[in-house]
């Protein structure tokens, strides 16, 4: 059914921005590539969307904090497959500086399988935008085997 939509009716794929307890560096790295022509990730096809059940790719930003952790997950939840998951800085992986706090919940994978994997603390947004890039890919891919 969906090699039939996605044959007949190509999309763009829609961005949906996840932070799972981050200093918002990250976070203000991706609305650069939001919001600067200079960075547009626009140009790729992709959408920033407002919704989770809209969602093809999802940006997480931060360590899994104990706080937000059922929050993030129930939102996670809800991002329709097939979903792609770019894991944005070095939180997403290893804690980053928030690594050994009582307050972090570590690893994030075992909870969110990351796709694609953007390292910096903060990423630059051509790093971001790279990512994005590998991350549309994967997305194509998962669509033609659905």
């Amino acid at each position: 059914m969906l090699k039939t939509l996605a044959r007949f009716a190509p999309r763009s794929p829609w961005i949906y921005r996840l932070n799972a307890g981050s200093c918002n560096g990250c976070d203000v790295e991706m609305a650069t590539t939001a919001l600067i022509p200079r960075y547009d990730v626009e140009r790729l096809g992709c959408k920033y969307c407002g919704s989770p059940r809209h969602a093809d790719i999802v940006l997480i930003s931060g360590p899994l904090t104990l706080r937000v952790r059922d929050k993030v997950l129930r939102v996670f939840d809800e991002i329709p497959n097939p979903k792609v998951t770019v894991g944005v800085g070095v939180c997403p992986v290893s804690g980053g500086v928030f690594r050994d706090s009582y307050t972090v919940d570590q690893p994030q994978e075992s909870y969110i399988a990351l796709d694609v994997i953007v390292p910096g603390c903060p990423p630059r947004p051509q790093a971001i935008i790279e990512g994005v890039a590998k991350a549309l890919e994967v997305w194509k891919e998962r669509l033609e085997v659905a």
